[in-house]
């Protein structure tokens, strides 16, 4: 299940696959009824072939698919329009750390397709960042989780709070940085077209 979820997530269905990998290690690190190791590869395995599934869709369909059912998977023009800008500027860097934003990790595979992203470069960019996020969420929630067992009293109150407190922080800078980004793709779209017009004018 813990495979399948996270596969269909990294298609472009927005699925909590996030959420599933880290309760499912601290489920692990609580009481031992499923093996870490279990979780973490279901993850790679489910990561990586999610997005060779949606690399393919969005390779086939292209922009004119996204343009007329993105929408419905939150996919706005605003972030196709930021999707090209990325892909245009970072190409693998954003497939390989992409994931770990949550709003690029639903769309990334769809728009390196769509952007015809060599296979064989977003293979290993995808792979690798499969890795690092899957294994390294489902490990790093599991150790965390044996910690926060130990803790009790006051000090695991506090713990609790600081970290219900990060999760917020985080997701705020997140969103106020897809803003900047979408208003500095669609500012650098727009004299791109102004050039091309100029070039177009004068030949």
């Amino acid at each position: 299940m813990i495979g399948v979820i996270v596969m269909l997530e990294s298609m472009g269905v927005p699925l909590p696959a996030e959420t599933l990998l880290i309760s499912a290690a601290i489920y692990c690190a609580s009481t031992h009824h499923m093996s870490i190791r279990w979780v973490a590869t279901a993850g790679v395995l489910g990561a990586i072939m999610g997005d060779n599934f949606g690399y393919l869709i969005g390779r086939i369909f292209g922009f004119p698919l996204l343009e007329r059912h993105g929408a419905k998977l939150g996919l706005t023009p605003r972030r196709l329009t930021l999707g090209r800008f990325l892909f245009k500027r970072h190409g693998g860097t954003i497939v390989l750390f992409g994931r770990f934003v949550a709003i690029l990790r639903v769309f990334i595979a769809l728009l390196a397709g769509a952007n015809h992203m060599p296979w064989h470069l977003f293979l290993i960019f995808n792979a690798l960042g499969g890795m690092l996020w899957a294994g390294g969420y489902s490990y790093g929630a599991y150790y965390l989780g044996h910690k926060v067992m130990q803790i009790s009293g006051p000090v695991g109150v506090t713990f609790g709070i600081l970290g219900a407190v990060g999760l917020v922080v985080s997701i705020l800078f997140l969103r106020h940085n897809e803003q900047r980004l979408t208003e500095e793709a669609e500012a650098a779209m727009e004299k791109d077209m102004q050039k091309a017009e100029k070039r177009g004018a004068s030949s």
